[in-house]
């Protein structure tokens, strides 16, 4: 019987969820980091006073400064690190029609 690919019985750590108002987005980039690999743009975002590290291949963000954003992330000895197509804008349901 297949258990998983996990090894030991180590519990997996949960993601966190950060969420709040875009205050600063700041972009670095391209960077190529090896042959054949499309370009790479890092992204500086404050939400909520917080600092947090983006790494995506899109020029453009979905969000703007101004906008509630909810995404998850993992803290790092580096920073906080955004996962990878989690950044989106919160819809509030009140408001939404």
């Amino acid at each position: 019987m297949a258990g998983g690919f996990r090894r030991g019985n180590r519990k997996r750590l949960p993601k966190l969820e950060g969420r709040g108002e875009l205050q600063s987005l700041e972009r670095e980039g391209p960077f190529k980091e090896w042959l054949g690999m499309p370009d790479l743009y890092r992204y500086f975002l404050v939400v909520e006073g917080e600092k947090y590290s983006y790494q995506t291949e899109d020029t453009e963000l979905p969000v703007a400064v101004g906008d509630k954003v909810v995404f998850r992330y993992k803290e790092t000895k580096g920073g906080n690190w955004i996962d990878r197509n989690s950044l989106g804008k919160a819809i509030d349901p009140s408001e939404y029609q």
